[in-house]
């Protein structure tokens, strides 16, 4: 039987999303510490939300002893002109405030949905790059995603595409496998990424096989995600984290999870969800990679 130690060692690459869980962010840190987990991605009403305010939100997570995977997230930031990009420029400027209180080092900027953004692709590499050197003072990267219903950018390669035209060192990608896998982009495009450009890894699965359009999208990723090794996906997700390590990607993994019935249940039973998730990935996947997992093989993890 494996100690909590050993445990904890396992998982150390393995982070929770807070949007995961319902109730008070300390109750929310509280329960990923029990289970295991090291760090924790955090999100802005986090913090503008804490009765207490933004310190007191700031102190829970310094006092949790989890450390920030990264912050999110700043949506449509890019392809803006006039007014709009002015605006979108100081509510970036908070949310890199924010991000350095919190000592996190990885800002995620998702690709826009705007109708009002350009789709000019040198136009969107140089607000990317603007971005980025906003955030170089601060120590911080950006992470960008592409959104699998972004108006322009909606995949990963064309996400990487724009990072390789904007050329900034802080300016990388964020996988998300949630996107990867509604937008159906081939796994094989991961093996011609720049590893040491890959700021974040996102994961996540769903319940059925194919989103057909963008609001199918949309209302899966945002209400019925489920946790690595419970969805319908888990072939194609073993082989993304796969891929990303013989690449040599050696960053966090944190478990984007988006899901309505978790947000009903007790925080130690969605933490042990996700605790099950990354013994899964961490044991059987990226240390002897054993066949996919089934129920009874889950199950078994959580009596360790």
């Amino acid at each position: 039987m494996n100690s909590p130690h050993t445990i904890a060692e396992a998982i150390n690459c393995f982070g929770m999303d807070t949007i995961t869980f319902a109730g008070p962010l300390e109750a929310k840190l509280a329960a990923m510490k029990a289970a295991g987990f090291s760090q924790v991605m955090l999100k802005a009403n986090d913090l503008v939300g804490h009765p207490g305010g933004l310190d007191a939100a700031v102190q829970a997570v310094k006092d949790s002893g989890l450390r920030g995977t990264g912050f999110q997230v700043l949506r449509d930031f890019e392809g803006l002109s006039g007014h709009l990009h002015h605006y979108k420029v100081d509510i970036a400027k908070s949310m890199l405030e924010m991000c350095a209180t919190l000592g996190c080092k990885v800002l995620l900027a998702c690709s826009s949905t705007s109708t009002h953004a350009s789709q000019d692709l040198d136009h969107i590499a140089r607000d990317l790059r603007k971005l980025a050197m906003l955030a170089l003072p601060l120590g911080i990267r950006i992470a960008y995603e592409g959104l699998s219903w972004g108006r322009t950018i909606n995949e990963f390669t064309t996400a990487w595409d724009l990072v390789c035209r904007a050329d900034c060192p802080n300016l990388g990608l964020g996988i998300d496998s949630f996107h990867i896998f509604a937008a159906k982009t081939s796994l094989e495009e991961i093996d011609y990424l720049d590893p040491e450009k890959i700021f974040l890894v996102q994961l996540a699965d769903f319940m059925w096989q194919e989103t057909r359009t963008f609001e199918e999208r949309m209302t899966t990723a945002r209400t019925f995600r489920v946790f690595p090794g419970e969805g319908v996906h888990s072939e194609q997700l073993v082989d993304l984290v796969l891929r990303l390590d013989r690449l040599g990607y050696e960053g966090d993994y944190s478990f984007e999870v988006f899901n309505d019935d978790y947000q009903q249940m007790p925080l130690p039973q969605v933490a042990e969800r996700g605790r099950r998730s990354a013994l899964w990935l961490a044991e059987d996947v990226l240390r002897r990679s054993v066949p996919l997992p089934n129920q009874m093989r889950l199950k078994s993890l959580a009596g360790r």
